[in-house]
């Protein structure tokens, strides 16, 4: 071993993506490499690609392009502007031993020329995190399948690890705490809500081993959800209810005083419930005036944050009686949500050094 050699770690960052302009063929182009995923709509090959290129493509790429450009700002996709911020920060914070790219799962910068970058450059290990901070098959189970895809071809599959959820990291906690606690300064709420990207009830389902998922009420805190432990420690569900008990904790709220809900529906499938737009209404008709809310399934705004949380369900809320509506932005660029990147990269990386130091220092006695 060189005794000048130094430990080379590949840092690759995914989050899920975003077209490459607000534009109707972009987002028409997106849609369809997003929806043609088989971890995202989990049907058969040719009834899903019937589905996605004759009838959601077509007619929902006009309607998201819309969207999209309220959402786009003069740099660009919010949740690629602050990818390329976090790269930035997290590769100063983490210094020369590490080199940090980032890719998103669909479009641009694509995992596969990240990946073919690291390759010619031989890394000792490369650190893969997806940026979802609970696991899903279709999204962390996603970008873990397409760097697979991509690694197995190589003569040489290099040593890789993957981070596979963060949500009861206490740094991830506290930074959306301290986020919200800005604002709980400042104005009293009668109702705080966690709202968490939905998925179909039968992709929980099958990733349920222990068959006790979705086995009583999808309407609140109870049943299978209620507590985190081994039979559900891998559902969605289970740790989106998890973060948001450790998020009341951190910020000290009362119970009853908060509801755990999902949005984005696609389709006519039944979703894990409770539905997010459900439960707006339901506070607004209770008398709830002031609503704070907060997304904990995304790192950086997006249009599901900025505009659906923040600008649609706020809509819906005044419409049904409610009169202050505030959402908590995301992480994006926080100082804690760094700290935490680079905690997590170290962690994966720390053993590796140590192991390179000790063959250094046996090379040495040899000499």
């Amino acid at each position: 071993m060189n005794p000048t050699h130094k430990a080379r770690f590949g840092v690759l960052i995914v989050n899920l993506g975003t077209p490459d302009s607000p534009k109707t063929p972009d987002v028409r182009k997106y849609l369809r490499e997003f929806l043609m995923d088989s971890r995202v709509i989990d049907i058969p090959l040719i009834p899903r690609w019937m589905l996605v290129n004759m009838i959601i493509a077509p007619f929902r790429a006009p309607k998201s392009a819309k969207i999209y450009q309220k959402v786009w700002t003069e740099n660009g996709s919010p949740l690629k502007y602050y990818g390329f911020q976090v790269e930035k920060l997290l590769q100063n914070a983490l210094g020369e031993n590490y080199e940090v790219r980032l890719a998103m799962r669909y479009q641009s910068p694509s995992i596969e020329e990240a990946l073919n970058d690291f390759k010619a450059k031989n890394f000792e290990k490369i650190i893969v995190i997806p940026f979802f901070p609970q696991y899903a098959s279709a999204t962390t189970g996603s970008v873990q399948q397409e760097v697979m895809d991509i690694v197995r071809k190589w003569q040489i599959v290099p040593h890789i690890e993957f981070i596979q959820q963060f949500y009861q990291n206490p740094l991830f906690i506290k930074a959306f705490a301290e986020l919200g606690k800005q604002y709980l300064s400042k104005h009293t709420y009668d109702h705080i809500l966690f709202t968490y990207h939905g998925l179909p009830e039968s992709q929980i389902r099958k990733g349920d081993d222990f068959k006790t998922c979705l086995k009583h009420s999808n309407t609140a805190e109870t049943g299978c959800c209620a507590v985190l432990g081994t039979h559900n420690r891998s559902c969605y569900r289970a740790q989106c209810f998890e973060t948001t008990r450790l998020l009341a904790k951190e910020l000290g709220l009362p119970e009853g005083s908060y509801t755990t809900a999902f949005q984005s529906r696609l389709g006519k499938a039944i979703w894990i419930q409770p539905y997010t737009e459900d439960v707006v209404k339901k506070l607004a008709k209770e008398g709830k005036k002031n609503v704070l809310a907060f997304s904990p399934s995304f790192v950086a705004d997006c249009l599901e944050t900025t505009i659906e949380v923040g600008e649609e369900y706020k809509e819906l809320f005044e419409e049904h009686g409610g009169n202050h509506w505030e959402l908590v932005e995301s992480l994006n660029e926080s100082p804690i949500w760094i700290e935490l990147l680079r905690k997590m990269v170290l962690e994966h990386s720390t053993a590796q050094v140590a192991l390179d130091r000790m063959l250094q220092v046996i090379a040495e006695e040899k000499i």
